[in-house]
């Protein structure tokens, strides 16, 4: 089992002499600049000139260009997209590093594939939050934290351990616990659940509308009864809070025989041969080239697949049940 760090295991008071700077105010570096706040340390936000700029000032903090806010930083938390990271990187971070600065990772993806590659005067660490960002903020509010995972790649200065786990604490990271992992492992991990557990569940489900709809079932019923009505999200949200077995518990016995006795069909080799080739795939980098390649070019293949998904009749019945279980005095 990896190593596991709590709040015991962090000293805020290292970040008492830090200047620090959330570079990138969207949905993660809203939740990041806000739980530190709250956390009573003064944050810098350095974004380019947009809305969500605009949305910094209105929150109350003090708003500079990236360039601007890391030449007045020395500590910095990188809060933007993969895609654009590198980019920015070159542009306005890099030629504004000092020794001693602290360089904070939100993903392990630019590091792992060396996208960017920090000046060895600095220290490279990583909290990687295991939620997305308003989830992030609001288990912070709620006092109960998320789950992150934490690491280091490079220790210029001997405390980038002790300055990371004090980050991941102002953040709320560490009253779950967070595990350590290298760059590597965390966005390997990352992008498999994306490249593999996602799409054979959207295939599945695809699927599983396509059979009951040849057989006469209500377009409207076999969403509800499939994942409008919610029960899907509750039984997977159970399992996060007590895992996945003792989440049975609170399902009927039919249910429970029904899905046990059943579970050995769909163990096929093509699937797990599947995902060993997406993992493979993903860990020598053709994803992240073909990812950064699909940025330069615009987003085209990303767009076509959008509209085809958009151009499939489900998805209008889906749309309308959704309207009659939001609005129920819709006729």
């Amino acid at each position: 089992m990896p190593v596991i760090y709590r709040d015991s295991d962090a000293n805020l008071g290292l970040l008492m002499d830090r200047t620090i700077t959330v570079l990138g105010y969207g949905n993660m570096g809203h939740a990041i600049a806000l739980n530190l706040r709250d956390s009573a340390f003064p944050v810098l936000i350095g974004n380019q000139d947009d809305s969500y700029a605009m949305q910094a000032y209105h929150d109350g903090f003090e708003v500079a260009s990236i360039a601007d806010a890391v030449a007045r930083s020395n500590l910095l938390l990188l809060m933007l997209p993969d895609e654009i990271a590198a980019q920015v990187y070159l542009r306005d971070i890099a030629p504004g590093l000092n020794a001693g600065d602290t360089l904070v990772f939100a993903s392990g993806y630019n590091i792992a594939f060396g996208f960017i590659e920090p000046p060895p005067f600095v220290d490279v660490v990583m909290v990687a939050p295991q939620a997305v960002g308003q989830g992030v903020r609001e288990d912070y509010v709620a006092g109960v934290g998320f789950p992150s995972f934490v690491a280091v790649a490079q220790d210029a200065s001997g405390d980038a351990w002790a300055r990371v786990l004090a980050v991941a604490k102002a953040l709320g990271a560490l009253h779950r616990g967070a595990f350590e992992l290298t760059f590597q492992q965390e966005a390997v991990l990352d992008l498999f659940t994306q490249q593999a557990l996602l799409p054979a569940f959207h295939s599945i489900l695809q699927a599983a509308i396509a059979v009951l709809n040849r057989e006469g079932f209500p377009p409207e019923a076999i969403l509800t009864a499939l994942y409008l009505s919610g029960e899907l999200g509750y039984i997977i949200s159970k399992w996060a809070e007590s895992g996945v077995l003792p989440s049975m518990e609170l399902h009927s016995l039919t249910n429970q025989y029904g899905t046990l006795s059943h579970i050995e069909r769909f163990k096929e080799v093509k699937l797990a041969r599947q995902m060993e080739t997406i993992l493979d795939s993903i860990r020598r980098g053709d994803f992240a080239q073909e990812w950064a390649a699909e940025y330069a070019d615009g987003y085209p293949r990303l767009k076509a697949l959008r509209r085809r998904l958009q151009d499939m009749s489900i998805w209008q019945h889906e749309q309308e049940v959704l309207s009659v279980l939001t609005n129920p005095d819709t006729p």
